[in-house]
Order: structure tokens, then sequence, then C-alpha cells
């Protein structure tokens, strides 16, 4: 089982990225958002799963534990393969599948790609209990007007930053927040800005 991997960054084209390790260059099929946050040259460093078939080794890389945890987590569900898991893994974020099988709510894995009706539920009865929705994040979330955090979160995504790294600094910025700064967008967009670096281009 090939676990992690560390190497340079040969390639990055849509999901996939090529890695060399040892001399050698492996394919690993990651989510959009880690493969932005890729540059070609550059050493990388990712946790990894790998998956075997009678007609295939497929290799699946992972920015964090969390992000590989949740994935196996995923292909315990039956009717969900490892790119079907992947695909959940591309729309949602760890914190947010767990949120979303907090709150039973199987409507947030219906909208990804690969998933129907039937398996979102299996989805969310199946990792009830395995999941732990960050509680700070959860009650700042509820605490500001959906309208306002949905303007900083646009805001910064026009900056440079991708969706999954701009809400969790929409979140951090309104768990720091004081109540009356929850409902100004330039407030909260000034504390979010103050929390993340130069955005990538």
């Amino acid at each position: 089982m090939i676990a992690s991997l560390r190497g340079t960054v040969l390639a990055v084209v849509g999901g996939t990225a090529i890695v060399e390790v040892g001399g050698v260059g492996l394919q690993v099929s990651v989510t959009p958002d880690h493969a932005l946050a890729m540059r070609v040259g550059s050493e990388v460093s990712m946790r990894t799963a790998l998956i075997v078939r009678e007609d295939e080794l497929a290799l699946y890389g992972f920015s964090d534990v969390e992000g590989r945890e949740v994935f196996d987590l995923l292909r315990g569900v039956s009717g969900v393969g490892p790119k079907s898991a992947m695909g959940v893994l591309a729309a949602m974020s760890p914190a947010e599948i767990a949120g979303a099988v907090a709150r039973e709510d199987d409507g947030a894995f219906r909208k990804v790609s690969g998933i129907g009706p039937k398996t979102a539920k299996l989805i969310v009865v199946s990792l009830a209990g395995k999941l732990h929705e960050p509680p700070v994040a959860g009650k700042a979330a509820a605490a500001a007007p959906a309208s306002i955090a949905e303007n900083v979160l646009v805001a910064l995504v026009g900056l440079g930053w991708s969706e999954r790294v701009a809400a969790q600094a929409v979140d951090e910025a309104i768990a720091a927040a004081a109540e009356e700064e929850r409902g100004s967008v330039p407030l909260l967009l000034r504390n979010a800005l103050s929390r993340l670096g130069p955005a990538a281009r």
C-alpha cells in the first residue's frame, strides 16, 4: 500500500497530477482544489490511497489526513466507488460532508454527479456518528446572515482564492468577529483577508 508520497510535480491537468518520486513519475488523481494548489516544478507531499483492481492500479492523493479518512469512509458505502468518493470530496470539504451528515441532509450529496437519491441516503446513514462537524465554524456560520457570508465568499473567490480556502477564511472571520461586525461585508472581508496570504493567480 502506498500511504503517502513526496516528490516533484511534473504536470497537473484537471484532476490528475504526475509526481516524480525517486525517478518514477506517479499519476495521482486529486480534487480540482488540490490540483490548483500545485505548481509544476515544486515539491509536494500528500497522503495517498492505492486502489488495486484486476485491470488497474489507481492512486488517489489528498492534501491532508482528514481527506484520506473521509475518502475511505465514503468508499465503505454501498454503491460508492473511488471515483464517486473523489467526486464528493471535489464538491464538498470534509467539514461540509460532516455537516451534511449531521443534519441528515442527503440533498447535499445528490448534487454530486454520479450520486443518486438512494446512494445519497446511504451515505448519510452509513457515515452517521463517524464524522465530527467543527463546532465553532458551524455556530459562526449560523450567527451571520447567509447573504453576508456569501458576499464575502464571492469577493474572496474573485480575488483569486479557491472556494474551499475562502469558505474556511469566512468561517474563521465570522467566529472571531463581534456580533455587530457579522452583518458588515467590508468588516468581515477585511478580517478574512487578514487570515489569508497572497492569492495564487
